[in-house]
């Protein structure tokens, strides 16, 4: 039987652990998912609410997906099922807020309007501010009844142990390239190349794939972000710095030009160590003559390099280090043309 759940791509295991919870009526109240961005935490937990809330007469065909509770679930409408996300502040910095906390505790203690379980879905949860996560600490402790919560994070371990320890945490882990294109293929009707593409770009997350089928503005950013690394490296020191003032305005693109400048230099290192002629192992198989040339003219020291600083420029930004010394620091370490 067809239900809900054979749309969790890729993380089966914790779709039957979740349907099992239901069925054998062991249900916890809390709940972590975790893993890399859009890898598929609020997809699982969206359908979890589903099937918490099914209207189907037989049991084992929830979720079914169209009755009422899990069409206005799907779209997130529900009155009964919240769904909270962190605000984005100007420097694309995530925050979750003790107001937005609040609110939601206020909404938890009435009863439920339509529902069986009233579902709170908390989206990123590792950016609740210090004060939101303490407040949200009652509701884990206490919470009220038919209430379950949901909550989403990229990494435990930036948490605060007395909110991890209060839920049953579910590891979700990034999907295959081959399961991803297949499913692009398949359940998304993407061309074969688009679908190697994206699913090699996508580093495991089923949902950026999908996303950038969808909005092409997503690849043309990412033709921009190495539009800007080849300029830095085809550049002398004088024209790197004057790149770096018009890329330090703009704090809120740089996580991302980063992340993107990152997974260049991890192909090129790749090459540079011997790695040559597995272009499957290649995140940007589209660049791939592009990268098997840096690959030959730099040392795997200078990759590596390239690399590593990369990497610790995104975590000086995450410490709201300056924009502009943190690219031009990075821009220093590159090697020259």
């Amino acid at each position: 039987m067809t239900t809900e759940w054979d749309q969790v791509i890729g993380h089966e295991w914790a779709a039957e652990l979740l349907a099992g919870a239901i069925t054998h009526q062991r249900t916890g109240h809390a709940y972590l998912l975790t893993g890399p961005e859009q890898i598929g935490k609020t997809t699982l937990a969206r359908t979890f609410a589903q099937a918490l809330n099914c209207e189907a007469a037989d049991p084992a065909a929830r979720p079914c997906g169209r009755c009422r509770a899990c069409q206005l679930i799907a779209a997130d409408r529900h009155p009964d099922v919240r769904l909270v996300s962190p605000e984005v502040s100007g420097r694309g910095k995530l925050t979750l807020k003790i107001d937005e906390i609040r609110t939601l505790q206020q909404e938890l203690s009435l009863a439920a309007y339509e529902a069986r379980y009233k579902v709170a879905i908390l989206e990123r949860f590792d950016a609740a501010t210090e004060g939101a996560a303490n407040a949200f600490l009652k509701t884990l402790e206490e919470p009220p009844r038919n209430v379950i919560l949901l909550l989403t994070a990229n990494d435990a371990d930036t948490m605060l142990a007395t909110i991890t320890s209060r839920c049953r945490t579910i590891a979700l882990r990034p999907l295959p390239t081959p399961l991803i294109e297949e499913s692009l293929q398949t359940r998304w009707r993407v061309p074969p190349d688009k679908a190697r593409l994206l699913a090699h770009l996508a580093d495991g997350r089923l949902g950026w794939a999908i996303q950038a089928w969808e909005d092409d503005t997503i690849l043309a950013e990412r033709q921009q972000n190495l539009d800007y690394l080849r300029q830095a490296l085809a550049g002398d020191r004088v024209e790197r710095f004057a790149l770096a003032d018009k890329l330090g305005r703009k704090p809120e693109l740089l996580p991302e030009i980063l992340q993107t400048w990152l997974s260049w230099w991890r192909d090129v290192t790749l090459l540079s160590q011997g790695e040559n002629g597995r272009a499957l192992t290649l995140t940007n198989v589209d660049q791939q003559a592009e990268i098997t040339q840096a690959a030959q003219e730099w040392t795997s020291a200078q990759a590596l390099t390239g690399l590593q600083q990369t990497n610790q420029a995104i975590r000086q930004l995450r410490r709201n280090a300056n924009t502009r010394l943190v690219i031009e620091n990075l821009f220093l370490t590159y090697p020259l043309p």
